[in-house]
């Protein structure tokens, strides 16, 4: 029965540690991106921008 409770324990402190791990890389990641959001929607946008698109010609 002991094995079994410090396998149990042994798993959850694996889960917790997997899970700060995973908390701390969405974090450094967000942290990062902004500059690298900033340019990428620049990019869209002025490729997307229907203003400065040509009008079709009337039919």
């Amino acid at each position: 029965m002991a094995r079994t409770q410090h396998t149990y324990a042994k798993r959850q402190r694996e889960i917790e540690k997997k899970r700060k791990a995973d908390e701390k890389r969405e974090r450094r990641r967000m942290k990062n991106r902004p500059a690298e959001a900033a340019g990428d929607e620049d990019a869209l946008n002025e490729t997307d921008n229907p203003v400065d698109a040509p009008e079709p010609p009337p039919q």
